[in-house]
């Protein structure tokens, strides 16, 4: 018998909103389970997932104010990560958090998406995250295997921008948003950051429990493509969302002796994430 096919991710779903005053409450539980079903019930792509397969998310929502009835502003913060071959560890791929949030909502009305249209704010955030969430992922696998969804985040991004309310959609509004955050993918001067990426997990973490030596002089030629970056892009955008997931993880793999030329590697990771850089000289020093 075959395993039960199940849609692309597995997402816990938090709505908070302990700022907020003499409001609804319950609003907030049904929108927190309306989210749920959005994310988890729907088919993103027209891969074939095993329940196993599903990508572990989570979405946690902060409400700050409620201007009115309908109308919601506050911040969204996403998580990803995937497993790790042959170990029982879980990777950290995405650990973001937008705080251009906004969105119209009434209790208890179908949260409804096209990706050709702009049907609701709230509903192209979490779709647009829906699909960073699987691009990215898929990115880990196989080189650049993340472009067919990373143009569907560009596309419902497109879309938003007729929408006057709403923020996070522009270029000029931010240099840190949902519109860069896409579309720095496709800036060649980024492209050895997506190769890093594949080479970090699927050449490096993956081959850990086989050849740990090795992998780790893969993931060393990973933060080698990335120094290109740095060198190309001084501070990007883009190295942050990746140190903002990996910093402690990166940490954790070059702590041994065992490191092949570790000052050349504590070098490059002091230019790639300065505001780590304590954690980067306690490397050098062998702490």
């Amino acid at each position: 018998m075959s395993s039960a096919t199940a849609q692309e991710l597995n997402c816990r779903v938090q709505v908070l909103s302990p700022s907020v005053q003499n409001t609804n409450k319950q609003v907030y539980q049904t929108l927190q389970q309306a989210i749920y079903e959005f994310m988890n019930n729907r088919r993103w792509t027209d891969q074939v997932y095993q329940m196993e397969e599903r990508i572990e998310c989570s979405i946690q929502i902060n409400i700050t104010d409620q201007i009115s009835a309908d109308e919601f502003q506050g911040s969204i913060s996403v998580q990803s990560s995937r497993p790790v071959y042959g170990a029982s560890y879980n990777t950290t791929v995405l650990n973001w958090k937008d705080q251009n949030l906004w969105f119209r909502y009434l209790e208890f009305e179908p949260l409804d998406f096209n990706e050709n249209t702009h049907l609701s704010n709230l509903t192209s955030i979490l779709a647009y995250y829906a699909y960073l969430i699987i691009a990215m992922d898929m990115e880990t696998f196989s080189l650049k295997g993340g472009e067919p969804y990373f143009l569907t985040a560009q596309k419902i991004v497109g879309n938003a921008q007729g929408d006057r309310e709403a923020s996070g959609w522009q270029p000029f509004e931010s240099n840190r948003n949902r519109y860069w955050l896409t579309e720095s993918f496709f800036d060649q001067n980024f492209e050895p950051l997506r190769t890093a990426n594949y080479k970090y997990h699927r050449l490096g973490l993956d081959q850990m429990v086989k050849d740990d030596a090795e992998a780790r002089r893969n993931i060393t030629a990973a933060l080698e493509d990335l120094h290109q970056v740095h060198r190309n892009r001084p501070n990007s955008f883009l190295m942050n969302v990746f140190f903002d997931a990996k910093s402690g993880e990166v940490k954790n793999i070059y702590s041994t002796d065992l490191v092949e030329d570790k000052a050349r590697v504590v070098q490059m990771l002091q230019d790639l994430a300065p505001n780590e850089t304590d954690s980067w000289d306690k490397l050098g020093n062998n702490n």
